[in-house]
């Protein structure tokens, strides 16, 4: 009986490890703060080291769902954000010319490199990226954000003045985005719909907010 058990156990594990392929933020991340915007990928990733490609080739990157070549890499070491059922794939750019970006392409080390743009569209600051993904899909607070990101303010001019607080939020909906702060109309568990003005990312880069990609 124990035996059987411990298969079923380790069956269930092996089958969470196949479809929990997702990436997503989901915690407040204090590290590779100095990015300025995401690009789309495909399956097939040269990595060079400089915006030539005459300049040493610093990494060939090959993957799917399921494996990524080379092996010491993870789905969640390359990209931002991943989505599996969308081939969706988004990796950091810490910066970028009219034809290449520099992007990180191993998240545990930082280690970065530049891809060639195949179409300069797959390319987004962050501030469109959100604007595009935050409206479609609405945001959701990072755990780990402060305390105070739970405010809503009337306007930027006076942030120690809060005129409503989010609790157990339902859905945060992008209305604008103003530098840091952004003005979302938000709904509670109540189902009441309050709107104000919330600090989505710190001055140096520290998000608090992302867009709820599903």
């Amino acid at each position: 009986m124990k035996k059987f058990l411990c298969t079923i156990l380790c069956s269930l594990i092996l089958t969470a490890g196949v479809y929990a392929s997702n990436v997503m933020p989901d915690s407040v991340m204090t590290e590779g703060t100095n990015t300025f915007g995401v690009y789309q990928v495909g399956h097939s990733i040269i990595i060079y080291s400089e915006p030539d490609e005459t300049s040493q080739i610093k990494q060939k990157i090959v993957w799917d769902s399921e494996n990524v070549i080379p092996q010491n890499l993870a789905l969640a070491d390359l990209f931002t954000v991943y989505i599996e059922d969308k081939d969706f794939a988004l990796m950091a750019v810490t910066d970028e010319t009219e034809d290449w970006v520099e992007v990180i392409y191993n998240n545990k080390t930082g280690e970065r490199g530049w891809i060639r743009k195949d179409d300069p569209y797959k390319f987004n600051t962050w501030v469109n990226f959100y604007s595009m993904y935050g409206r479609k899909y609405g945001l959701e607070i990072l755990k780990g954000a402060p305390q105070n990101v739970s405010n809503l303010y009337g306007s930027t001019d006076n942030p120690d003045k809060a005129i409503s607080h989010i609790n157990r939020p339902e859905l945060i909906n992008l209305n604008l985005i103003r530098g840091n702060w952004m003005l979302v109309t938000v709904v509670d568990a109540d189902k009441t719909p309050k709107t104000g003005y919330i600090r989505w990312r710190s001055d140096d880069g520290v998000k608090y907010l992302f867009p709820n990609i599903k």
